[in-house]
């Protein structure tokens, strides 16, 4: 059996589906039904109920999709170890963040690590939520940031920066003249919301709620950078992380007003694969971004 061969077995059984299987590593259908007869010929069982939908494990299949995912995991972190074999040869950290903290938080960070690091390149792409975790676990990044971190059995999530909510809103907007503003005052407003799978539209949808507070959707984007565009030209009002706004505020293409509720935060997190090795300068830049060291 080949490392790849176990890969899709187990994202057959964790995703419960051929066809999504198949577009996750980039095959047909028919090759992942020939990997899975190839397995089941080689251990002279059926692994695999097909007439169930979503499918559904034998007994048999279960055992192997046990022994596989202990035999990835086992895999991902020799990978790991020996990365780090050498580790005067590490040039690189990869970095998943969302678009946001990418963008927004991270390069002081950066700047700190670069005096000590000089270097080491601190390379970051951006991605969905999702696709970082995703990424995390396949272990084809170092470190993820996200915001509204979820707990995952296989990662280790650590706390990064909470950052304070605020309304939004075009300068020619009658909410801008506020300097304070109660959250009632939003009440049926144009609202220019984040897509539903983004975590940060749960986030503030469940702060919506906490208040009794209806807001009369108009937009959704997946990302802050086009959200901004669109309050900029007056199509609604939006509550985002500060961070995000600072460049807006400061040519006065936009307006921030906090909330005199409470101080509204989203949290944001360090995701880390568990039992993932890693090198001097990566581990420093993990403590740097836990404030650990400074």
């Amino acid at each position: 059996m080949h490392i790849e061969t176990l890969k899709i077995f187990c994202d057959l059984v964790e995703l419960k589906s051929f066809s999504k299987t198949a577009d996750k590593n980039l095959l047909s259908q028919s090759a992942i039904s020939q990997q899975l007869a190839q397995l089941e010929l080689s251990h002279k069982c059926q692994l695999v109920n097909r007439k169930k939908r979503p499918i559904e494990l034998t007994r048999e299949g279960h055992l192997l999709y046990q022994a596989a995912r202990e035999i990835l995991d086992r895999y991902e972190q020799f990978k790991s170890e020996l990365n780090t074999l050498n580790l005067s040869a590490v040039s690189r950290i990869n970095v998943a963040a969302i678009y946001s903290i990418g963008m927004h938080t991270l390069a002081a960070y950066v700047k700190k690590f670069m005096v000590n690091y000089p270097d080491v390149n601190v390379h970051i792409e951006y991605f969905s939520a999702d696709k970082i975790y995703e990424s995390i676990l396949a272990g084809d990044f170092d470190i993820g940031l996200v915001a509204v971190p979820r707990k995952d059995k296989r990662l280790e999530v650590y706390d990064f920066e909470d950052e304070p909510l605020v309304l939004v809103c075009s300068p020619k907007h009658p909410l801008a003249n506020e300097t304070l503003i109660d959250i009632h005052k939003i009440q049926f407003e144009k609202f220019i919301n984040f897509a539903a799978n983004v975590p940060t539209r749960v986030w503030i949808d469940s702060i919506l709620h906490r208040y009794s507070v209806m807001v009369q959707p108009v937009m959704e984007f997946d990302n802050v950078e086009t959200t901004k565009r669109a309050i900029e030209i007056n199509s609604g009002i939006s509550i985002l992380p500060k961070t995000t706004v600072t460049q807006e505020l400061a040519a006065g293409t936009l307006k921030a007003v906090e909330f005199s509720n409470e101080k509204f935060t989203r949290p944001t997190g360090i995701v880390i694969r568990k039992d993932r090795i890693f090198g001097q300068a990566t581990r420093y830049f993990i403590e740097l971004l836990q404030k650990k060291v400074s």
